[in-house]
């Protein structure tokens, strides 16, 4: 089961009621946060997708179990930019972070780690670091990739913060990486 902060049910309703109600639901969200929403509207699994990307929220992806739909949309700050300042100093690209040595950490939320992820990557979503740090070895390099760079610098440098020492912003993040994905849904 995928991990979401707020749950919608939008079952028996169709075209534009998911959409309405999604929108309605998502305001009530902090950015960052992932809402599901469950739907029996074939046609919610597009009207979704182009719905996220044209407001600026990160359509994560849907799941299907017995004719209903599960879709996963993280709210975004539409006015912010996907290119925030960078200040972690040690940075690699995400083809150099794929053929290193050292560990992928990827800080996105469990729904997207799920979606799609680099193989053999760690899954330590952004909030959870500070409690889960033993989990990583501090002799180990780690290379740290989320979506677009942003938590994967924080997360960089509250690794940093904490004594490790060989760590790596992965640039320009999943939203850009093109090489293989694992999933772990259907």
């Amino acid at each position: 089961m995928i991990k979401s902060d707020v749950q919608l049910d939008a079952k028996g309703l169709a075209c534009p009621m998911p959409i309405v109600k999604t929108k309605k639901a998502i305001q009530g969200l902090d950015e960052g946060q992932v809402l599901e929403v469950i739907a029996t509207d074939k046609g919610s699994k597009a009207d979704l997708a182009a719905w996220a990307k044209t407001v600026g929220h990160q359509y994560i992806g849907t799941t299907e179990e017995g004719g209903v739909l599960y879709h996963y949309i993280r709210k975004c700050n539409p006015e912010a930019s996907e290119q925030v300042e960078k200040t972690f100093e040690k940075t690699i690209s995400n083809e150099e972070a794929v053929n290193g040595e050292g560990l992928i950490l990827d800080v996105r939320e469990a729904a997207e780690f799920a979606f799609g992820h680099i193989p053999g990557a760690k899954s330590i979503p952004m909030g959870e670091l500070a409690a889960r740090m033993d989990e990583l070895d501090k002799a180990r390099t780690i290379y740290v990739i989320c979506r677009t760079g942003t938590r994967s610098d924080l997360a960089a440098q509250q690794l940093a913060e904490a004594g490790f020492t060989t760590i790596y912003n992965v640039l320009p993040g999943m939203s850009e990486y093109e090489g293989e994905l694992e999933k772990e849904v259907k």
